[in-house]
């Protein structure tokens, strides 16, 4: 069994990394919803095969590692014939050709999610009903292999309708001479590049670094550090679902499997396709849609107005550090660990839902952070240098704090006889601590917006300015 743990885990490994390094690269300009489009199918793959394994093969399950043995063997040798690096977008037509695709795909998405957690929340089918969903699931699956489909039709056909302009001149000018296309540089330049050549500078935050010159940056560290708050305490919640559930008292606990997966999935969409442009929006919108509604106190709606005002002129001049979205989640995920911890009625509905988003939210914003602070020339290398705390945040937050304390609390406990414990005080003190490095995650995010503001500064600003803004 380790051994094909072993060789399941380098698998998703490494064709994670080929797919995420190569799609990055393809489409520079669209981090975000690369981002989230391809960490938010992979959120939604354990709803997908959970609700497969439950519709077709709950009474035969080795026929369902059957199917995970075959099946992505043969989607990867696929994809083998069409995984590339391409040019990027070459113009503005083309960028928003390119832009408007991404929207396709973020739509399919969202219609294939609550595809899945309609069939969820419905109970249970009979076996025509799972049928048809099934086949259902596997249209929505792969209709996005029309959107590349239409786009080389497209292409065909408007090569096929115009002819090919001459890009060289029949002429060639005094000007255009080859003599001046040759002419000598300055010897001053010359000398500077001489005394220049064997000194190397240190690459400034957002150019391209290599491995020994990132982990020398304190802005490294503290985007790690961040990240193994947030996602090692959200690996602590889906490595211990099922005894959450059994200790609060739920019998079947596939259902906040579930949840946790799809509502992942739209934390992973969301955050990629908002997080590119648009939060100074989301902060006024938060004050309109939450705040008021709940607070009777003038002056305290008159402070919480002026805030929103200023984080809105902010963003809209420096742009928005894409690091306050992980700020952001880590807010929801401490309200999340607070409420499972109080262990109130449906509390672990909600808890496994804000987790999942705030998870997914994780996912998605490093990956596009780390490659707009650290270039894209040694990507594949520092994204898996990231990755690598999803086993150290399991083994720190999942193994060893839960494992303790579960444990500690089991022996205490009479009526789980010493191995299981029931009750709300099994994960009380292991939620509070995650919710305390939830708080410790919130401000080194806040800490890297900060050093971090004027490369989003310059992002949005080439953005704001770039002819693809000003296309009609």
């Amino acid at each position: 069994m380790c051994i094909f743990l072993c060789l399941g885990g380098n698998s998703t490994t490494w064709m994670n990394t080929a797919v995420l390094v190569t799609c990055m690269r393809n489409f520079p300009k669209n981090r975000g919803p690369v981002s989230g489009i391809l960490k938010g199918y992979v959120g939604l793959s354990t709803a997908i095969f959970t609700d497969i394994c439950t519709a077709l093969f709950s009474s035969n399950p080795s026929a369902f590692l059957l199917i995970l043995a075959i099946v992505p063997a043969i989607i990867c040798l696929a994809a083998i014939l069409f995984l590339r690096e391409t040019a990027s977008a070459a113009g503005p037509i083309e960028e928003k050709e390119e832009a408007r695709f991404f929207n396709i795909f973020n739509a399919i998405a969202i219609i294939a999610a609550a595809y899945l957690l309609a069939f969820d929340i419905t109970g249970n089918h009979g076996h025509v009903v799972s049928l048809v969903f099934v086949a259902g699931l596997i249209f929505l699956l792969a209709s996005p292999l029309f959107v590349p489909l239409y786009s080389v039709l497209l292409k065909l056909k408007s090569n096929s309708d115009t002819e090919q302009q001459i890009k060289e001149p029949l002429l060639v000018g005094p000007e255009d001479s080859p003599a001046k296309a040759q002419k000598p540089e300055p010897a001053t330049t010359v000398s500077v590049e001489v005394e220049n050549a064997g000194i190397k500078q240190r690459p400034m935050i957002g150019e391209d670094h290599t491995i020994i010159e990132m982990i020398r940056t304190y802005d490294f560290w503290v985007l790690f550090i961040s990240f193994l708050c947030g996602v090692g305490t959200g690996m602590c919640v889906m490595n211990n679902l099922g005894q959450m559930g059994l200790a609060l008292g739920y019998i079947d606990v596939s259902i906040f499997v579930s949840l946790t997966s799809i509502w992942g999935f739209f934390g992973r969409i969301i955050s990629g396709l908002i997080s590119e442009q648009l939060l100074w929006y989301v902060f006024v919108t938060l004050y309109f849609s939450f705040c008021t509604p709940h607070i009777s106190n003038f002056t305290v709606q008159l402070l919480i107005f002026h805030i929103s005002i200023m984080l809105f002129a902010l963003c809209r001049k420096f742009g928005t550090p894409r690091p306050l979205w992980n700020a952001a989640s880590q807010v929801l995920m401490t309200l999340g660990f607070v409420i499972m911890a109080l262990a109130l009625p449906g509390s672990l509905y909600i808890g496994s839902i804000l987790v999942g988003i705030c998870y997914g939210v994780r996912l998605t914003i490093t990956v596009a952070v780390a490659s707009e602070l650290f270039g894209l020339k040694y990507y594949g290398l520092l994204y898996n240098i990231l990755i690598l705390n999803l086993p150290l945040g399991s083994f720190l937050f999942s193994g060893l704090l839960a494992g303790y304390l579960y444990d500690a609390q089991a022996a205490r406990s009479p009526a789980g006889g010493g191995n299981t414990c029931v009750g709300p005080h099994c994960y009380f003190l292991v939620f509070l601590i995650m919710a305390l490095a939830c708080v410790i995650g919130f401000g080194l995010d806040v800490l890297l917006a900060i050093r971090t503001k004027k490369v989003y500064s310059k992002i949005y600003t080439d953005r704001k300015f770039s002819p693809a803004s000003t296309v009609a």
